[in-house]
């Protein structure tokens, strides 16, 4: 079985935790990059089936990331979910003349974000995790 390569772009390390805390009980690879740049490099070292990335970043914000990967044949057609605080309709739709899949306004709730995901890649859920949580 081949697992599933999820890509997260944030310079946010919390959100990063918080993406590793929402995956771990299914069958998946995460990577982690912390603005766009690294972002680019881990794209074409990985090869992800998805990225969820962030808008507002030092370095190489999301957008000139999405550029960048679109201009190049092995990548330009990775899946990416926007996840970010920025709502405004310009942002949202520049993203989606790029072909962003799906956004997502942080905080997100976990359930809407894996809904989201499950549209575009198949996540399977660890055995070990199909156990309700104690309370």
């Amino acid at each position: 079985m081949t697992l599933p390569k999820i890509l997260s772009v944030d310079d946010s390390r919390t959100i990063r935790l918080m993406l590793k805390r929402v995956f771990r009980p299914f069958h998946c690879e995460l990577f982690e990059a912390a603005d766009g740049m690294e972002g680019l490099k881990a794209v074409i070292t990985h090869q992800p089936d998805l990225i969820m990335l962030d808008y507002n970043m030092p370095v190489m914000d999301g957008v000139t990331m999405l550029r960048k990967m679109r201009e190049l044949d092995n990548i330009k057609r990775t899946p990416v979910i926007m996840l970010t605080a920025e709502d405004s309709n310009e942002i949202i739709s520049t993203v989606a003349r790029l072909g962003v899949r799906d956004y997502i306004i942080k905080p997100f709730e976990d359930e809407n974000l894996l809904s989201k995901v499950s549209r575009i890649i198949n996540l399977e859920r660890k055995p070990e995790t199909d156990q309700p949580e104690a309370v």
